[in-house]
């Protein structure tokens, strides 16, 4: 089979293994199609060679997509004969109305935007990952979807292709509200939770939080009471640590956190920590490893730094640190500053749109 884009080359077993996944789903139809003008390995913008759709209307009028690219569709060019490419594919569910012809150009876009994240960091979206927008959705609306998990597609199995493993990983829209309070609990739980209300994890841009109904959030909270929080890492554009030494003194450490991301912090050091686990914070050149103990400590390892803190500890910072700009000395840890940054929110076009502390 060749790709809609380029019907001469017909060397193209991973491309035909994606399509034929979906096959079952939608037998005989022909999906909708948008592909870059500029190829990604032409030193164009856009990653994916190409996106494709198809509309249903079971359990409601949707349409789902999937990406072509982020494994390999052509010729085996990586070293893992297990994994193709990156070893997976993203899906999304889209809610629409049963008489539209062609899904919203957004969502192709915010396809290659999360295909461009992958091939320039190198990171990659697993089942019961996070993701803030820092905005809608879709740019210019007034929807409340703001953030994004991502789970296991419930009707495309992982496929085995002649360069390896492909599986499908689904973008599921989320309000802002809705994120947080799964980081305060587990991904994969809460989206079970949600579940009878979003069925099939279709995104519906127009719906309002599902946290405005009681047994949601009661159901939420009561999970995050009993296991604490699964989430185990957070990245911030602004961490980072240093140490200066004192004359006849305990060194002083500054740990420099952004602002958006403070209270996010302190709720899961509160819902981790007392559960018997980490948190680790991540920078861009530097890393904080926060665990529980029962007395105060900091040990710098390279680019690591490692806290332990006591409950007590943890209950002062929460009642301390605020998401201000300004620096902070928390009770029980007088050889830290907290150096709180201001944080500049920008949209998909970087223009700012929140700033924050």
């Amino acid at each position: 089979m060749a790709t809609p884009d380029d019907p001469q080359d017909d060397a193209t077993p991973g491309w035909d293994a994606i399509t034929a996944a979906f096959e079952p789903l939608y037998p005989g139809q022909e999906p909708r199609h948008v592909g870059p003008v500029i190829p990604w390995q032409f030193n164009g913008n856009d990653p994916l060679d190409g996106i494709s759709a198809w509309q249903r209307l079971e359990p409601v009028p949707h349409w789902h997509f999937v990406s072509y690219g982020l494994s390999e569709l052509y010729d085996k060019a990586s070293d893992n004969p297990a994994l193709s490419g990156y070893g997976f594919e993203l899906t999304f569910r889209l809610a629409c109305d049963p008489d539209e012809v062609d899904p919203p150009a957004w969502a192709f876009s915010l396809f290659q935007n999360l295909a461009r994240y992958v091939f320039q960091s190198g990171n990659v979206f697993e089942d019961g990952h996070w993701m803030n927008l820092n905005g809608p959705i879709a740019l210019g609306s007034d929807t409340l979807i703001g953030s994004l998990a991502f789970v296991l597609d419930p009707e495309v199995p992982q496929i085995d292709t002649p360069h390896g493993r492909v599986a499908f990983i689904q973008l599921v829209g989320l309000t802002v509200d809705e994120e947080a309070a799964g980081k305060r609990w587990d991904a994969r739980k809460m989206l079970d939770t949600l579940l009878p209300h979003m069925p099939l994890w279709i995104t519906d841009i127009s719906r309002a939080s599902l946290l405005d109904r009681d047994d949601i959030r009661a159901a939420l909270d009561a999970g995050s009471a009993r296991d604490g929080s699964s989430t185990a890492m957070l990245f911030n554009e602004a961490l980072g640590w240093t140490q200066r030494s004192r004359l006849l003194r305990t060194d002083l450490t500054t740990i420099t956190i952004g602002a958006n991301h403070v209270e996010n912090i302190l709720t899961l050091l509160r819902l981790r920590l007392p559960f018997g686990n980490e948190l680790r914070l991540i920078g861009p050149e530097k890393y904080i490893m926060i665990e529980p103990g029962e007395a105060n400590g900091l040990v710098p390892e390279k680019e690591q730094l490692r806290v332990t803190l006591t409950r007590a500890t943890v209950d002062a910072l929460a009642t301390t640190l605020r998401p201000r700009a300004g620096i902070y000395t928390v009770p029980g840890l007088d050889t830290v500053r907290w150096d709180i940054r201001q944080t500049q929110i920008k949209d998909a076009e970087g223009k700012v749109v929140e700033t924050i502390g």
